[in-house]
């Protein structure tokens, strides 16, 4: 009996990228691969002497300079503040933003994100704070849920920021957005979430926003864009089902609200203020049926949420400033903000 084979051809032959992103992709997947043991540790000593990091630097370079800053000294966790230094505004809008890297690698130090962050800060005129979170498998969920928390209660304390004198006085605690990208992404779901059901606790800080740029979510399930897109760049069925073992302590699976935030064991978020959020998807990124899932969820819930969908876009495509989603992405998140504080402006009138 013959046998029929499927001769469709895979999406990934017709991605293009430039020569220098294949070259930046090729050592992205080489240097995730090669860390992670058998054993579901991380070769620490080799990830840290491929992963490129920087220093803060206090003196304004392209118009920001930035700051480390400790936030919970009996972790050793710090966030970096990017400051603008344009004199021509009234305020600043803050950024709590939370890197990628699948929970386990990577750093608000790391290159990309330096760049990235110092990116955002020149172009939207906003005060940054990249956080330095616990990286997984030394420290398991909730550990990156609870530190993400803990830099909203050091930034919404007054004391704390007395004691930076590179504090900008021009920063609005009133005009706060969450950003991150992949696991940065999921963070920052999470604490919008946590955030909401507890605002009353806060003083003076007020969110107003979310970013999300291709959040790192899943489920038990296999889903259509996991495996046609199987062989894209950065993110693979394997990698990702290493990082969430990594992630989750013994017990639990990917069918935790953790991962499947819209599935069958998702916090009920009918009743709570969740803030306007934009969401990335890329096309060519494995994980955007499970994104594209997210916004569905939250337009059933009835939230104000914006899908912005690039065709050709890699997973991560945005650190990589080569490629011209990278720009438009820049683009959409100034409209989004100025559009967000001009309506809370005029609830202040």
């Amino acid at each position: 009996m013959a046998t029929t084979t499927n001769t469709t051809p895979s999406p990934i032959k017709s991605l293009s990228l430039p020569f220098k992103t294949r070259v930046k992709v090729t050592a992205i997947n080489f240097a995730t691969d090669i860390v992670r043991r058998t054993d579901g540790t991380i070769n620490r000593i080799l990830m840290n002497l491929l992963d490129r990091r920087v220093g803060p630097n206090p003196t304004p370079y392209n118009s920001v300079s930035t700051h480390d800053v400790v936030f919970d000294p009996s972790n050793n966790l710090w966030f970096r503040l990017f400051v603008p230094h344009k004199s021509d505004v009234v305020s600043f809008p803050i950024i709590v933003f939370f890197h990628g890297g699948g929970f386990a690698f990577l750093s608000a130090a790391s290159n990309a994100y330096d760049a990235v962050c110092r990116r955002f800060a020149r172009k939207l005129n906003a005060v940054v704070c990249s956080v330095e979170y616990r990286p997984s498998p030394e420290h398991k969920f909730p550990s990156q849920y609870e530190d993400t928390f803990a830099v909203l209660k050091f930034l919404d304390n007054p004391d704390n920021r007395k004691n930076l004198p590179f504090w900008p006085e021009k920063a609005d605690l009133s005009t706060v957005f969450f950003a991150g990208d992949s696991a940065g992404g999921n963070l920052a779901h999470h604490l919008a979430v946590n955030y909401a059901k507890s605002s009353s606790t806060f003083t003076l800080l007020k969110v107003i926003g979310l970013v999300n740029i291709q959040p790192f979510f899943g489920g038990k399930e296999r889903v259509n864009s996991e495996i046609e897109l199987e062989g894209a760049p950065v993110v693979s069925m394997d990698r990702t089902q290493w990082l969430w073992k990594a992630f989750l302590p013994d017990g639990l699976d990917c069918d935790h609200w953790a991962v499947n935030v819209s599935g069958p064991n998702a916090i009920d978020i009918s009743r709570v203020e969740y803030p306007p959020t934009l969401l990335f998807v890329g096309g060519f990124d494995p994980l955007k049926d499970w994104q594209k899932r997210y916004y569905e969820w939250l337009r059933r819930n009835g939230k104000d949420v914006k899908l912005v969908e690039y065709s050709s876009a890699i997973h991560a495509f945005y650190v990589f400033p080569e490629l011209p989603e990278a720009e438009l992405l820049f683009a959409e998140v100034k409209e989004f903000f100025n559009n967000q504080i001009s309506k809370v402006r005029r609830t202040k009138i």
